[in-house]
C-alpha cells in the first residue's frame, strides 16, 4: 500500500535530506515514480540580494539589518541540528526550521516564483535559495550566536557518543509518557511522531509507559530503535508529507504508523491507535503490551 502523509512536520530524516540536497546536487528525488533531478548546491556561492515575501518569516533580526548583513555573505556549509537547517556564512548563520509545510529549492533566478515562497537568497552566479512554506509557520533566523536559537535542543540521536545510559537518566526522570519524552527535542532533539512511533514498536515498549519506569535494557532498545528508524528514513530520503515533500517513499515501509486497524507485521493483531499529549500513537497491543512499573 502506498501512502501519502498530511500535515506532519518534517523530522529529522526529512530534514537531512533537504540538506543534502542543498549541499550536493543528486542526493533527493521530488515525485514518486521520477528520477532523482539534479539541483545545485549552495556551498560557496555567494549572497547577492534578499527578499522577503512574508514579514513573520523571518523571526530574527528586523529585515533591514538582515538584508544588509547577509549580502556579500558566501555560504560555508549546510548542515543540520535537530529539525533545523544550519547555514553558517562569516560569523553569522543562517537557520530555518520547517515546521508543517517549509521547503527548501535552488533554481536559476530567472525561473518564476512560486506562490508560497517567503524568503529568498540570490547569489551572485544567477541562482537562488527559496524558503516555500505555504501554512506559514517555518522560520528563519540570522544569529551571531547559533546556541540563542539552538540551546534548548537535546543531544543528537545518530551522535555516536550518546548512549542508552545517559538517555535512560534523562526519561527516567519524568513520569511523562515514553511517547510525549520522545517528542520533546529538550531531550532529544529531532524525533517526531512518525519515528518515534516506530522506534517504539522496534524496542516493543507501549508508548503510555511512564518515563520512570523504564529500565536501563528498555532505554538501550529506545535508543537503538531511534537509531534504526532515523537511519531507514534517511536512507529512503524521509517520508512524502501532504504535497509540499514529495521525494521520499519511508512511509511505504511503517510497521505502526497510520496503520490503524492494519494486521501487526509480527503478529498479525490489528494495529491501534490513541491519542497521547495531543498527539495520534500509533503500536501493536500484543508486542507493545503495557506492563507498568516493574
Amino acid at each position: 500500500m502506498r501512502r501519502r502523509l498530511s500535515l506532519k512536520m518534517p523530522e529529522l530524516p526529512e530534514v537531512e535530506t533537504i540538506v543534502c540536497s542543498l549541499r550536493n546536487p543528486a542526493d533527493r528525488a521530488f515525485a514518486e515514480g521520477q528520477s532523482l533531478r539534479e539541483r545545485p548546491g549552495i556551498v560557496g556561492r555567494q549572497v547577492a540580494g534578499a527578499r522577503l515575501n512574508w514579514a513573520k518569516t523571518l523571526a530574527l533580526p528586523d529585515w533591514q539589518q538582515f538584508q544588509q548583513e547577509v549580502t556579500g555573505q558566501t555560504v560555508q556549509a549546510v548542515t543540520r541540528r535537530g529539525k533545523f537547517v544550519v547555514i553558517p556564512m562569516g560569523t553569522n548563520t543562517l537557520l530555518f526550521h520547517l515546521r508543517m509545510s517549509g521547503d527548501l529549492r535552488v533554481e536559476p533566478q530567472d525561473a518564476a516564483e512560486q506562490k508560497h515562497d517567503r524568503l529568498l537568497l540570490d547569489f551572485s552566479d544567477g541562482t537562488r535559495l527559496s524558503f516555500n512554506d505555504p501554512r506559514k509557520f517555518g522560520r528563519a533566523w540570522w544569529a551571531t550566536d547559533v546556541q540563542s536559537v539552538l540551546g534548548d535542543l537535546g543531544p543528537e540521536p545518530l551522535d555516536e557518543g550518546l548512549t542508552g545510559q545517559e538517555m535512560y537518566a534523562r526519561w527516567h526522570r519524568s513520569s511523562r509518557a515514553i511517547k510525549t519524552l520522545l517528542l520533546d527535542q529538550s531531550l532529544l532533539a529531532g524525533v517526531g511522531n512518525i519515528y518515534s512511533d516506530e522506534a517504539l514498536f522496534l524496542a516493543r515498549i507501549h508508548p503510555l509507559t511512564p518515563g520512570n519506569c523504564l529500565t536501563p535494557v528498555q532505554a538501550e532498545a529506545l535508543l537503538a530503535g531511534v537509531r534504526q528508524v532515523l537511519h531507514e528514513g534517511i536512507e529512503r530520503n524521509g517520508a512524502s508529507i501532504d504535497w509540499v515533500y514529495r521525494g521520499g517513499d519511508f512511509q511505504n515501509y511503517f510497521r505502526v504508523y497510520q496503520r490503524t486497524g492494519e494486521p501487526c507485521t509480527v503478529c498479525g493483531t490489528p494495529i491501534e491507535r490513541r491519542v497521547i499529549g495531543q498527539r495520534s500513537s500509533h503500536f501493536c497491543p500484543h508486542c507493545q503490551s503495557f506492563t507498568g512499573c516493574s
